[in-house]
């Protein structure tokens, strides 16, 4: 794709972080860079107007719930989601993969793909690259993902290795099926947390003519030092003029981890979770708003935060709109936590440029602690 391609910047010094610029047909955006995710072609409570504000780059939308409701073919009616969810900036759709962990207990895998019931109705589904690709060109998103299985953790090494073989033969498959060149498709590194597998996928991906690299079955209940070594193994066997993108990280110390060994795109619904669970993140460590301490509190909820919540309003009138459950309080926490990780993104690619990345990492797990899952 002569449209889609990353130009990489600067390389820190003292890491492998890395800064660049990815090319696409809805726009460049600057790398490492985290990104929302739009599950139903929506932010949870955001307007498109409102994400693109606090900086978003690309979001993310998911074949598989789209593929229930509303269906892909009348998204393709809107002309794509591009115009369906009125976002002009990239986006980016899974294939489904990841449901095939989630949904364990109502999905059966074979060769040719696998057979889901659905979560709405019991309903027979049945997707393979094939059918995935066939969906996610419909959909109509920049960058579209490979067929997969998210393997579960832990797994013996045996059904690792099946499954992992099993993807690699599915990629190949997608890669055939494809027949759009608007859309870049990224091929999906498994391997569980065995080194030669993930060594092997990686390396016949990288053989694959791919547009970018994911890494996948990370941050599923793994150790800390299990998730490094996934990204251990999979990251040097991948080209270096190609995206590596981390698939389902969102937590800043698992962000940290993940930029210092070459990563440059993370996704997670965390933000936008916690934040309607009254969980906030601040740069003087996390808040829980609901906590009878911000009552009468008066200050802003990030005093060093440039976003509208903290512009405009109180932790005492935020704290009294979450115990109300009140609509407006969801939006404007929400605001929040993904503007604080966007502009913690922006901070992040600055140190890169300044060769002080390592600096970096270590003020934010000082603020948040290593370890701690936020």
């Amino acid at each position: 794709m002569k449209n889609f391609y990353l130009e990489i910047k600067h390389v820190d010094k003292n890491s492998k972080a890395r800064y660049a610029i990815l090319h696409t047909p809805h726009g460049d955006v600057e790398l490492p860079m985290f990104m929302p995710v739009g599950t139903l072609a929506t932010v949870k409570s955001l307007s498109p107007e409102e994400i693109k504000s606090l900086g978003a780059g690309v979001i993310l939308a998911n074949t598989y719930h789209l593929h229930i409701r509303p269906g892909e073919d009348i998204v393709a009616k809107h002309g794509g989601l591009h115009k369906f969810m009125h976002y002009d900036g990239p986006i980016l759709t899974d294939s489904g993969g990841f449901q095939v962990f989630s949904l364990a207990d109502n999905r059966q895998i074979k060769e040719e793909g696998i057979t889901f019931k659905s979560h709405l109705d019991g309903s027979k589904l049945f997707f393979s690259p094939e059918v995935a690709i066939g969906i996610e060109e419909k959909l109509g998103a920049d960058i579209i993902m490979s067929f997969d299985e998210c393997i579960p953790y832990p797994t013996t090494y045996e059904y690792t290795k099946n499954s992992t073989e099993r993807t690699l033969r599915w990629a190949k498959r997608g890669l055939d099926a494809k027949t759009r060149d608007d859309q870049a498709l990224f091929g999906i590194v498994q391997g569980g947390a065995y080194e030669d597998l993930r060594k092997m996928c990686a390396l016949e991906l990288a053989s694959l003519p791919f547009d970018g690299y994911s890494i996948g079955g990370t941050s599923i209940g793994e150790p800390r030092d299990v998730y490094e070594k996934m990204i251990d193994y999979s990251v040097p066997y991948l080209p270096e003029d190609k995206p590596r993108y981390l698939m389902g990280v969102g937590s800043i110390d698992y962000i940290l981890a993940g930029v210092e060994r070459g990563v440059d795109m993370f996704d997670c619904v965390l933000p936008t979770r916690l934040a309607r669970h009254g969980a906030l993140y601040t740069s003087h460590g996390r808040v829980n708003i609901r906590d009878a301490k911000y009552k009468e509190d008066l200050s802003p909820l990030d005093d060093r935060c440039d976003c509208y919540t903290c512009r405009n309003y109180t932790k005492s009138y935020l704290r009294h709109l979450y115990v109300s459950d009140e609509l407006l309080g969801k939006r404007l926490l929400t605001i929040h936590n993904v503007r604080f990780l966007i502009s913690f993104m922006e901070k992040l690619r600055e140190a890169i440029k300044e060769d002080k990345f390592l600096e970096f990492k270590e003020q934010y797990y000082e603020m948040f602690g290593k370890d701690k899952g936020f």
